[in-house]
């Protein structure tokens, strides 16, 4: 997929409020400060499309991206740690949850992972629940080039035996690096691919 255009649409969190549900979306989240933002910019070849910060918790909206004006791309707020008040933390969830739950035009959830670090419960939590409201999702692993191939590998392997206890099997994953460009071909190429299935044309339809 060649990215020719990307354009930030609207800020908000009230599901009524996004935009129409006329074409496919793509919401991405993750715990705060996993890379997120570097990765949106990555993928939409826009450096400053999305706000960065080293401050967990920066992103505190549904932010909307329109992408070559066929798709949406959703930056949500990071769940975990945040220099927030715990009222606003489940403020968040509240409205992450509807939208999540509700949002009929979402085709798949990209669940970001920092690929350094061991299986965390509440990344683990998160994924549950979405696996249980039958939610489509695939993980994100980000910052490969922290790590040499041989660390890469090791702990992509013992991540998934930690998962094992829960998943039979493995969800999708893929391995980027906002630094190097690792992983951008591979992700968008499959965001294209659920852009052309029959899931995407029903939502193009439905909105006729």
């Amino acid at each position: 997929m060649i990215i020719k255009s990307a354009q930030f649409i609207m800020s908000n969190t009230d599901l009524s409020k996004c935009p129409v549900p006329n074409l496919p979306e793509y919401a991405f989240v993750g715990r705060s400060n996993v890379g997120k933002s570097s990765l949106i910019n990555l993928l939409t070849n826009f450096s400053k499309l999305a706000k960065t910060s080293t401050t967990p918790g920066k992103t505190q909206l549904l932010n909307h991206f329109l992408i070559n004006k066929e798709w949406y791309l959703v930056d949500l707020p990071g769940y975990g740690y945040a220099k927030t008040s715990k009222k606003l933390r489940n403020i968040w969830a509240g409205f992450m949850k509807e939208y999540l739950l509700k949002r009929e035009n979402l085709v798949c959830i990209f669940v970001l992972i920092d690929i350094r670090l061991k299986p965390q419960e509440i990344d683990l939590d998160f994924m549950y629940n979405l696996a249980t409201n039958n939610l489509p999702f695939v993980i994100v692993f980000t910052k490969a080039d922290k790590l040499t191939k041989k660390e890469m590998a090791d702990n992509l392997k013992n991540y998934f035996i930690g998962m094992s206890d829960i998943w039979e099997n493995p969800p999708l994953h893929f391995i980027t690096s906002s630094h190097s460009k690792f992983g951008r071909d591979e992700l968008l190429n499959y965001i294209d691919a659920l852009n052309s299935s029959e899931v995407a044309d029903e939502i193009r339809y439905e909105s006729d």
